[in-house]
């Protein structure tokens, strides 16, 4: 386990150390962090889910665990990640397109139902401005965690191994 020292501890905005070859986020809340944008990455990626939701490949969840993920910690479908800069956001951008993203998911998830087939999701009229809502999101949150955006998404159990470590 790597033991941050007082000069790079989270709480002066700097980045921590890597573990693992995975970079911890310096974020007081990083773990809920990691979950929405693990969910924005992949709502936002359609050959993600052309080629592992629509195939039925295991390990990733499906849409309405991508939608949970976002929201479940966070009540972001009560309220907004604005209530969240500073601890899992950090700025009003950020904040604002997770916002945006969450707005449009959810209003095709109610819609569709969250036990509908993933081609309900990819064939709903409204999908591509959520998945590009999503990547606006997934693409300003990886960035300003020194993540390359484009990488294929983790899986499920990566992201459980990455949020128990620390």
């Amino acid at each position: 386990m790597t033991v941050q020292s007082s000069e790079n501890s989270s709480r002066r905005g700097r980045r921590s150390t890597k573990m693992d070859a995975m970079p911890l986020n310096d974020m007081p809340w990083w773990r809920w962090r990691s979950n929405v944008r693990s969910a924005l990455h992949m709502l936002s990626d359609p050959s993600f889910q052309r080629n592992v939701w629509l195939a039925g490949v295991d390990g990733y969840g499906d849409v309405t665990d991508a939608v949970y993920r976002l929201v479940e910690d966070t009540w972001l479908d009560n309220w907004s990640a604005e209530k969240y800069v500073g601890t899992i956001f950090r700025d009003s951008q950020e904040a604002s397109l997770v916002d945006t993203a969450v707005l449009r998911v959810l209003r095709i998830m109610h819609q569709v139902g969250p036990d509908a087939p993933v081609s309900a999701y990819l064939d709903d009229p409204g999908w591509p401005e959520a998945v590009r809502a999503a990547r606006d999101a997934h693409v300003r949150l990886a960035t300003s965690d020194g993540e390359d955006p484009d990488t294929a998404p983790r899986t499920l159990e990566v992201l459980r191994i990455m949020t128990r470590a620390a």
